[in-house]
């Protein structure tokens, strides 16, 4: 699946992927000062502090590699609950959507990443093929729902590139990826605590 996308565009998802990894490479960089410590405590703090950052980066790279290229270790499901380790949210991929084509685990991936984006304070992300026809719904419920101006505006179509940032660019191209397979991303709030994404 090919997307032509914006100069501007790039350079927004190259900022928003170094925001992605700034955060675990830093602390990398802090583990790996405090190793010259003498005291054996420091030294073990360390040595967890570098592998759990080594292993949150190595997660997030595998993320995108898949959502933002053509990566295919593993699958949209494996990558998706492994960005989400941790994390606030959880993340539920139901079984029937491990048989979509990659194109549209793809499109799932990045719309986990809207999902996460909306539940500041957690909740759950479930990932199902979409009902009656190829596509996929990605629901986020939880006590805390954050759906920015900006975020509608791109999601209905109505920004222009040059009104892109970092933190909107995401949904900006997650659209893109819906059309190349002939489906629209949409918004639907069905219900308080809960929205739903739908690419079909």
């Amino acid at each position: 699946m090919g997307v032509s996308v914006d100069l501007r565009v790039m350079e927004l998802l190259s900022s928003r992927l170094c925001h992605e990894l700034i955060s675990p490479v830093g602390a990398i960089n802090n583990g790996i000062e405090l190793m010259g410590e003498d005291d054996p405590d420091f030294v073990k703090q360390a040595t967890e502090l570098i592998g759990s950052s080594a292993k949150t980066a190595g997660r997030r790279l595998d993320f995108y590699r898949f959502a933002y290229g053509s990566g295919r270790a593993g699958t949209g499901r494996d990558v998706a609950l492994g960005l989400l380790e941790g994390a606030k949210a959880r993340c539920v991929w139901q079984e029937a959507a491990n048989g979509l084509p990659l194109e549209w685990q793809r499109v799932a991936c990045n719309m986990v990443v809207l999902a996460q984006e909306v539940l500041p304070r957690g909740g759950s992300i479930e990932v199902a093929p979409a009902a009656g026809k190829p596509g996929v719904t990605v629901k986020a419920a939880g006590e805390s729902i954050n759906l920015t101006p900006e975020l509608r505006a791109v999601l209905s179509g109505t920004t222009q590139i040059g009104d892109l940032t970092a933190r909107t660019v995401h949904a900006y191209y997650t659209g893109k990826l819906a059309e190349a397979l002939g489906a629209q991303l949409t918004l639907a709030e069905p219900a308080a605590g809960s929205v739903v994404f739908s690419a079909a």
